[in-house]
């Protein structure tokens, strides 16, 4: 199934799958994070604020990645929150392969740029 719609979230995600194989497809980020953004990509992970660290960690993630494909369902939260149920499949540089899945939830500003983004991992195959 082909993702259809357009939203901040959305655009996030393709961007990341297209890192695998583009790592210039990162600076793309520029056009969804707001210079002072926060991003928690794990609970167990502190919250990162600010684009120049928000890059390092993406372009960390990006050099261990040969190949990854997300499936995504997106949601307009009644408070405007974008919240994302998601699936990946992928390959690691070193060639292991990786399923994992999480709900992530995006506050936008008025310009439509993500502020925070925090994501919740979900064990791989259960229903997100």
């Amino acid at each position: 199934m082909t993702q259809t719609t357009e939203t901040t979230i959305d655009r996030y995600i393709t961007i990341f799958d297209r890192s695998a194989h583009d790592p210039d497809a990162l600076e793309e980020l520029r056009t969804i994070f707001a210079p002072d953004a926060t991003v928690q990509l794990d609970d167990g992970m502190e919250p990162i604020t600010g684009f120049t660290v928000i890059m390092e960690i993406y372009q960390g993630i990006a050099r261990n990645m040969a190949d990854s494909k997300h499936f995504w369902t997106t949601t307009e939260l009644p408070d405007g929150t974008l919240e994302c149920h998601w699936v990946q499949a992928a390959r690691a540089a070193d060639g292991r392969l990786v399923t994992q899945s999480g709900i992530e939830h995006a506050t936008l500003d008025a310009d439509g740029l993500i502020t925070n983004l925090h994501n919740k991992m979900v064990p791989a195959g259960s229903w997100v």
